[in-house]
């Protein structure tokens, strides 16, 4: 088994390609560092997108939890659908409900800044 030429050619290459590699690998690590300190990216959630998530959260929240209630009632009553349609009803009368006031609040911290 004799050495070519070649063989250490290859070598010299996967080892090139290594240190490419690392390299092209820390460049992008700073330069997400910098983008980062400038305020290029921002990985912050900002209150419009919690107050979204939180109204989302309310809507959904009051119409599953209305239609739970509502089908527990009418599986013990054995009343079904009215208890079902009417605690699904108040579910949704209560998440509007809360997502006014949400709104209300919103609407008056801006006022006032």
């Amino acid at each position: 088994m004799g050495s070519t030429p070649d063989d250490g050619a290859e070598f010299g290459q996967v080892q090139a390609d290594r240190r490419l590699d690392q390299l092209d690998a820390r460049l992008n690590q700073i330069a997400a560092k910098e983008a980062e300190r400038t305020g290029q990216i921002s990985h912050r959630v900002d209150a419009n997108e919690r107050l979204g998530n939180r109204v989302l959260a309310d809507l959904i929240g009051g119409i599953a939890g209305g239609a739970l209630i509502g089908w527990v009632i009418d599986h013990f009553a054995g009343s079904w659908p009215w208890g079902f349609v009417i605690f699904l009803f108040l579910g949704i009368v209560v998440a509007f409900r809360n997502i006014f006031r949400i709104a209300n609040a919103a609407s008056k911290a801006s006022a006032d800044e």
